[in-house]
């Protein structure tokens, strides 16, 4: 009978509601024949990245406590560092970790090379070469010129700490103030009596031979004193200035070792 109705259209069959809305949710492989290939495919990618990941996991071994931070630090140490290396670089680790023997040192070196350059300029043969004067300068360098320049410019730039015009101006007009004129007379005082002269004499070579000196100096060391102080970081500033130093040694050194005022 019902059969009879629906052949007739008098009866009109509902689906349920479950089976239709099941059927529009599986695509139509006529409307897009991709989607088979897609729902076939898609398992295996699945599968591929789950045994990848198992796979790191295990390798990673993250049940050990500090494991995976253990690797990190030890990719980290095993990558090069952007640090300095060779001469420059050891020689401004040594200025962070021993700055006062650094640039005594530093002084001492300089002191010996610009006084064999002294001795080799003005002397007539290698016979009057004095190696004894050469060892002066040097101990002045490493025991008194290094220690003040370093104490020097570390105190240069506590007071006055920019890098502008006026305040290089000023840290130069100090240096040739108090700091050069102080130094040479320090300089000619020890190496007199290292050479055994007396308080007399001594005094005699300073009126004799500092002022032509300190007028050879305000000529100098402006100019270095500039860029050493406008330009130059202050932990490097006694390396710059030692290395001015080298050409303003080989004058002084011959300054300070002239005769005896008085004596032939």
């Amino acid at each position: 009978m019902a059969a009879a109705l629906v052949r007739n259209g008098l009866l009109e069959t509902h689906r349920p509601l479950w089976r239709s809305s099941f059927r529009r949710s599986i695509p139509d492989p006529v409307a897009s024949p991709n989607n088979i290939a897609n729902y076939l495919h898609q398992p295996k990618r699945l599968s591929r990245f789950t045994h990848s990941t198992f796979r790191k996991v295990k390798e990673a071994d993250l049940s050990a406590p500090g494991a995976l931070s253990s690797r990190f630090s030890s990719r980290a140490s095993s990558s090069p560092s952007p640090q300095k290396s060779g001469l420059v670089g050891w020689y401004l680790g040594m200025l962070e970790t021993r700055p006062i023997s650094t640039k005594s040192i530093t002084a001492a070196l300089i002191y010996t090379a610009a006084d064999v350059s002294s001795q080799t300029i003005v002397g007539e043969s290698s016979e009057h070469y004095d190696p004894i004067r050469t060892l002066r300068m040097a101990g002045y360098g490493m025991l008194i010129l290094g220690p003040s320049v370093h104490y020097w410019y570390n105190f240069m730039s506590r007071i006055s700490p920019k890098r502008d015009l006026l305040s290089t101006l000023k840290k130069m007009a100090l240096g040739q103030t108090l700091y050069g004129p102080t130094m040479t007379v320090v300089f000619f005082s020890v190496n007199a009596a290292l050479q055994g002269e007396s308080g007399s004499q001594i005094i005699a070579r300073l009126k004799r031979d500092l002022l032509p000196t300190m007028i050879n100096g305000i000529l100098y060391w402006p100019v270095c004193d500039f860029v050493t102080f406008k330009f130059i970081p202050v932990h490097l500033q006694p390396l710059v200035i030692n290395s001015f130093s080298y050409l303003w040694t080989v004058y002084i050194t011959y300054m300070a070792n002239l005769t005896k005022v008085g004596s032939g």
